[in-house]
């Protein structure tokens, strides 16, 4: 653990890290949370705004704004994350936060103004525009993490993406209490608190320096890159970090940076692809967002007060970024790999036992006390595998020139499978209500079957390498493959 505090103060990177943060996953976890504490005040402000135009307001009506005001903010996501190629490939990755920032702050003013203007309409264009701001900043961030670090701590720095969002989601909690800004007359500025953080950045970020990777690789200037790599990473010697930056600069030639249906296309790439569309859909659909969903209702079967149940959600909240931390200094110890694996199949074995004891807690007094346990033992066990290893595991499967474009793939996948989450899951709890559980073990299952006979390990290695070992993963159709269907070659590079 010294051995890496060392590394991180020897030159600017923490502060480094700390500003990437805040106008980057955070603005994603606060604007998650924030907005479930005022939304009985937003429906109230959606009603008396529609009242005083129209003189009364259909429920149907306010039902459905209100349903855009949530909806917005992932289409905004969509969107966000559309657009990470093209204003990483113009901007750069500084200027793209940058300008952001910007994007942030001024929907920030639009949500503060609403309620002084009484227009729904323009809550309805700030959520838009912090999706915006939430599925572009989020990607970026990562990458930016990414081309920023040296190859023994790459895990570690871009893990820490998945700890500021849980620092978000749990700021986002404080923020609602009705001691703090969750109330009839603040709501407006819970909405906006967040673009605070992005001023910040707006105003400490310009004091770094542009992503070392896309310096050399992309710009060929090894001078500003050498000198990036000295203002956050000390003045020692980064020869090797140089050397596999020119390796990898060599191996990319001339191509120029690919699009998106290239991508897709592209055969070389097929085990990537696949390996984020089956990560992100996993941990979309891993039954996180449901776990939100029953809560509420766990802990009030298991005789917790109402006015109580806010406080142990913030206590799931700190649970999160506890582990997400703990989880940093294993990933360079223990190896992507095993983390994945491991949570997805202890996830998995959760949501069966959960399943058990929600439906047969009618019977006893005491395994109400039993889900509660489990859910903080799932989100134990979620945030140190999938949610904090998957960043760093999609930074680090791409090479430099298809880096923005898998990035773009990911953020649909994500922004769309969130849009999935918000549409569907309330009809299949309400048709399947506990039995739920049992499909989001089954998903998984095939997570931790995927990556333990799939996915090779990425750790301590260059991305030029990791590219090498994914090369290596055949699809066997010989007879006398004895009908296996997978067969991953093991190398030592």
């Amino acid at each position: 653990m010294e051995s890496l505090l060392k590394q991180l103060t020897q030159g600017r990177a923490l502060f480094f890290i700390i500003v990437l943060g805040i106008g980057g996953t955070f603005q994603t976890g606060y604007h998650v949370t924030a907005i479930s504490s005022p939304s009985p005040f937003i429906k109230s402000f959606i009603n008396s705004s529609l009242t005083g135009r129209f003189e009364v307001a259909e429920p149907e009506t306010v039902r459905f704004i209100w349903s855009a005001v949530v909806g917005l903010y992932g289409l905004g996501g969509l969107f966000g994350s559309m657009g990470i190629k093209l204003m990483t490939g113009k901007l750069g990755r500084k200027k793209t936060l940058l300008w952001n920032d910007v994007i942030s702050m001024a929907a920030a003013v639009v949500m503060f103004t609403s309620k002084s203007a009484n227009s729904f309409e323009m809550i309805l264009l700030s959520r838009f525009f912090f999706g915006f701001v939430a599925g572009l900043g989020q990607h970026v961030h990562i990458i930016y993490l990414g081309e920023s670090s040296p190859k023994r701590i790459r895990g570690l720095v871009t893990l820490t993406s998945s700890t500021i969002l849980s620092m978000g989601k749990l700021s986002g909690q404080v923020a609602g209490l009705n001691e703090t800004l969750g109330s009839q007359d603040c709501w407006n500025i819970l909405l906006c608190l967040a673009a605070f953080f992005s001023a910040a950045q707006l105003l400490a970020l310009p004091f770094f320096p542009e992503a070392p990777r896309y310096l050399l690789i992309e710009k060929n200037n090894r001078e500003e890159c050498q000198q990036a790599l000295r203002c956050l990473w000390g003045s020692g010697d980064h020869s090797k970090e140089i050397e596999e930056m020119l390796e990898e600069q060599v191996a990319i030639g001339s191509e120029r940076s690919t699009g998106l249906l290239e991508l897709l296309r592209d055969k070389r790439l097929r085990w990537q692809i696949l390996t984020v569309l089956v990560l992100q859909i996993s941990i979309q659909f891993c039954g996180i967002s449901a776990i939100s969903m029953f809560s509420y209702k766990i802990f009030q079967e298991a005789g917790i007060a109402e006015d109580k149940i806010r406080y142990v959600t913030l206590g799931v909240g700190m649970s999160e970024v506890l582990t997400s931390i703990t989880c940093g200094f294993l990933i360079e110890r223990v190896g992507r790999r095993v983390l994945l694996w491991g949570a997805f199949a202890g996830m998995s074995l959760i949501m069966s036992l959960l399943t058990i004891t929600l439906h047969l807690q009618a019977f006893s007094t005491w395994l109400p006390y039993c889900s509660v346990v489990l859910i903080f033992l799932f989100v134990f066990f979620y945030c140190g595998g999938p949610a904090g290893v998957f960043p760093s595991l999609s930074h680090e499967i791409f090479i430099q020139s298809c880096r923005p474009a898998a990035f773009v793939f990911t953020g649909m996948l994500r922004w769309l499978g969130f849009s999935v989450v918000g549409f569907a899951f309330p009809f299949l709890i309400d048709h399947l209500k506990s039995f739920i559980f049992l499909l989001f073990a089954c998903i998984c299952l095939a997570a931790a079957l995927y990556v333990f006979f799939v996915l090779p390990e990425t750790k301590g290695k260059t991305l030029l390498e990791i590219a090498e070992e994914f090369d290596r993963i055949e699809v066997c159709r010989s007879p006398s493959s004895d009908d296996r269907c997978l067969q991953k070659q093991e190398t030592r590079l």
